[in-house]
């Protein structure tokens, strides 16, 4: 049975949600660092530190990682400096 929903792999990056990591100070020019992104298809992608395996002994209750998917840190200040991009609906 397929899932209700796939990422699609041909999306493009349309615009940042928020700052990036040099304007929160979650960064210092390094090129690896966590930021936000609207794709043209109107998902998120977010680049941040993979932690799948330090959490996955420890997920709440009805919470899973799939074989497909990480599961993915940023910082809290990154996600607060989004929110006037995300709209309500």
């Amino acid at each position: 049975m397929p899932r209700p929903w796939e990422a699609d792999p041909k999306a493009s990056f349309q615009r940042r949600l928020g700052k990036s990591a040099l304007e929160t100070g979650d960064t210092n020019v390094d090129p690896s660092c966590p930021d936000i992104w609207e794709l043209d298809n109107g998902d998120v992608a977010v680049i941040g530190r993979d932690l799948t395996d330090n959490y996955a002994p420890r997920l709440p209750e009805g919470v899973s990682v799939g074989r497909d998917e990480r599961l993915v840190i940023i910082p809290g200040r990154m996600l607060r400096a989004a929110k006037v991009d995300i709209p309500d609906e």
